[in-house]
């Protein structure tokens, strides 16, 4: 998965509700963007350049996979739906809303439209202040200065007072910490360790990930299923077992709950389908006495997905050893879940339809999900 770029963005406003309007703005970022890792305190500050009424400032930490430019649009965009409307660009104006780009990593950008790191920040305390308050460490790559420093450099002699008011992280509306352990199941090319890696990246989660990449016999069940399905199922036992049993088993004190894409029973939904009726009867045998010693998700996810959309998936990430797999396959994989979760009265489960959702390129679509498992 394509890590995010972080963005440090400011944001100004002295017409109307100011609060209500940053606020306003950090949402519309938060669901339209990408995830708001850092929010500052919100300070008044006199107009800069202008006679007008006191601003409200702020600043946060974005982390989005756009473009800067896409970023820049998004952000006028969301301006315009917040009733900004700039009349004279060559003066400065009262307004709703202003989003500036400040800092795009270390990225120098000087472009018609968009110059990061932005030219005046240096000179304005509104802009300083609250930048020091999330990102005090992280350098000017023009300057070569820390954010701190320009601070305390800062010729601007405003005087900028705290409000004793604090914005929402929209985030924290998605309550997932109350489970401490998650497992996301789903068929091949569900698109369950994606959602796992988001979860955990954006709401500070242990991460969990099956080592199937290591398994030998893998590739070979493909060519010859009826080989080595035996042990390409043992092997995935002994794995599973071993992995979910180290990880449950390490408490990370730094991360608030565990999200897994895999959870140990899918051995048995896919050893149902793969093996022979004494072999599974054997291996049922050998995975319960394992089983029982596990610790159990507090919360089951199962992200459900239709044929087509699983072999769109499968031929898009290009594992040459998938693609050949036939549609019954991926059918009797979904029976063979569905039929299994409609009969745990000991999980909490979650089956989400997600054959018309895109979460990875479509963030609309991954909060609808994130709501869903929240719900």
């Amino acid at each position: 998965m394509v890590q995010p770029t972080i963005f440090y963005i400011a944001l100004g406003s002295n017409k109307g509700d100011k609060f209500k309007n940053l606020q306003d703005a950090i949402d519309l970022i938060y669901y339209k963007l990408g995830n708001i890792t850092r929010i500052s305190k919100v300070y008044k500050s006199p107009a800069f350049g202008f006679e007008s009424d006191d601003f409200f400032n702020a600043c946060i930490v974005l982390e989005t996979s756009l473009e800067p430019e896409i970023v820049l649009q998004k952000l006028l965009t969301i301006e315009t739906s917040l009733g900004r409307v700039r009349t004279d660009a060559s003066k400065y104006e009262a307004r709703t809303i202003d989003l500036d780009i400040v800092f795009v990593e270390e990225t120098i950008i000087h472009t018609k439209t968009l110059q990061v790191p932005h030219p005046e920040m240096q000179k304005r305390k509104f802009v300083l202040m609250p930048l020091n308050d999330i990102a005090a460490d992280v350098k000017h790559p023009k300057l070569n200065k820390h954010v701190a420093t320009l601070l305390d450099e800062c010729t601007d002699d405003s005087v900028l007072e705290p409000i004793n008011i604090w914005l929402k992280n929209p985030n924290k509306t998605f309550d997932i910490s109350k489970f401490n352990y998650i497992a996301i199941e789903g068929n091949i090319g569900a698109g369950k360790t994606s959602l796992a890696t988001k979860i955990a990246h954006d709401f500070n989660a242990k991460l969990i990930l099956e080592r199937f990449a290591d398994n030998p016999f893998l590739p070979k069940f493909y060519n010859d299923a009826a080989r080595y399905a035996f042990p390409l199922e043992m092997s995935f036992l002994a794995d599973r077992y071993q992995q979910i049993s180290d990880d449950l088993s390490q408490l990370d004190l730094f991360k608030d709950f565990m999200v897994s894409d895999y959870d140990v029973f899918k051995s048995l939904i896919f050893s149902k389908i793969t093996l022979q009726e004494d072999e599974f009867k054997l291996y049922r045998k050998l995975f319960y006495l394992m089983y029982k010693d596990l610790r159990k998700p507090d919360l089951y996810v199962y992200l459900y997905q239709n044929t087509k959309r699983l072999q769109e998936n499968i031929k898009k990430r290009g594992r040459d050893y998938e693609q050949n797999i036939a549609n019954t396959y991926l059918e009797k994989i979904n029976t063979g879940y569905l039929e299994f979760l409609k009969t745990q009265n000991d999980f909490n489960v979650k089956i989400i339809d997600i054959s018309d959702k895109d979460f990875i390129e479509n963030r609309s679509d991954y909060l609808w999900v994130l709501g869903e498992v929240c719900s």
